[in-house]
């Protein structure tokens, strides 16, 4: 009992000092700051409407939720998995590696590594594309990328005197570069707490517990001369905010007779940034962004899920048509999976775009276990 009590008030001071440096930030802080940590690990999760928080426990935990990296059912082996998206007709791609490992022979504590890569490449540069006398010289052009990495290292275990509790955390480095021109290093914590009962589980994952803060430096030398002749505003070196998000998340697992079975589950995250536009609820304080998903397993004789049918909707949102007419969309996901021995091939069909253009990513991740 004084162990959870402790707990309890780690976690009060922490969220006492979250709300003393709200106060004494700007309100002008930016409020879409590391949107790329938003957008998700793993095919399975993008299948089922980015519905991970209470399920997620295997090494994409380490992104969802770190205390799911400690579930009693999480495996007792090192777990390696690679994912691959593109988004925008390939103008921008998304990369995913992750890897875990028990530090116990029980499998009771955890240690995880995840390492995010989202970048636009050959960006052309066109600074210098135009001489002095004003003729154009290709010679002159060159290309950057613009670049936004991050990496995770989780930590979780079980809590020995709650049965189904498990907890855990991130530190999370962040470096984001525009080519030469400018970069920042950012560093922030996730905490994370999973409890399940039977075929019942509950989530809770607090982002950027303590804020995340993204320092900027601009080598103003790159790009000065040209921003000063075409009336741009030279930008000096700044501090960026990434204030905390709450990801909460349900889940139930449902037998189907003896070799089906249906996971059933809900997340929402609860942005503490403002208003956030589209969001389903909004308001100043906060904006809530709910996701559902299933997931419609194949067991084999020794009761090993092999095969995974996914459908899930994520991106609910109120939107207003040309007649100024309120309308409730969402963004639909769809997904397949297969283990085969030590791996597991997942796929992914998510919609991102504009629900009447109907654009799509095919999202592919692999997983493997060192048995």
């Amino acid at each position: 009992m004084k162990g959870i009590q402790g707990w309890i008030g780690l976690i009060w001071a922490v969220m006492a000092g979250s709300s003393s440096l709200w106060a004494q930030q700007s309100v002008n802080a930016p409020k879409y700051s590391n949107e790329f940590l938003k957008i998700g690990v793993g095919a399975r999760a993008f299948g089922m409407g980015s519905t991970q928080t209470a399920v997620a426990q295997d090494v994409t935990a380490g992104y969802w939720n770190p205390a799911g990296l400690a579930a009693s059912d999480a495996l007792l082996y090192p777990e390696l998995s690679l994912m691959h998206a593109s988004y925008f007709a390939g103008i921008a791609n998304y990369n995913y590696l992750g890897f875990t490992m028990p530090v116990d022979s029980g499998g009771q504590r955890r240690f995880g590594v995840s390492l995010i890569r989202m970048g636009i490449d050959d960006i052309p540069n066109t600074l210098r594309l135009i001489e002095p006398d004003g003729s154009i010289n290709y010679d002159r052009l060159t290309s950057f990328s613009e670049s936004q990495l991050a990496t995770l290292i989780s930590y979780a275990w079980r809590v020995s005197r709650v049965r189904g509790l498990s907890l855990g955390g991130n530190v999370k480095i962040i470096y984001r570069g525009v080519g030469r021109f400018a970069n920042a290093w950012g560093f922030g914590v996730d905490v994370g707490a999973r409890y399940e009962r039977d075929r019942f589980m509950a989530g809770l994952t607090w982002l950027d517990a303590t804020n995340t803060f993204n320092a900027w430096t601009f080598n103003t030398e790159t790009f000065e001369d040209e921003f000063i002749n075409t009336g741009n505003v030279v930008p000096q070196n700044s501090l960026e905010i990434t204030r905390p998000t709450i990801r909460m998340g349900l889940g139930y697992d449902l037998r189907l007779g003896r070799r089906l079975s249906l996971l059933l589950a809900l997340d929402n995250d609860v942005y503490l940034d403002g208003r956030r536009v589209g969001s389903l609820v909004s308001t100043d304080r906060f904006s809530l962004d709910p996701r559902a998903g299933a997931e419609l397993a194949l067991m084999n004789s020794q009761y090993r899920k092999v095969v995974f049918l996914r459908a899930g909707a994520y991106n609910v949102q109120r939107s207003i048509g040309t007649n100024t007419v309120e309308s409730l969309g969402a963004f639909p996901t769809a997904g397949a999976g297969i283990v085969l021995r030590n791996f597991q091939l997942d796929y992914a069909l998510a919609n991102i775009g504009n629900l009447t253009e109907n654009l799509h990513t095919h999202i592919v991740s692999l997983k493997f276990h060192i048995q």
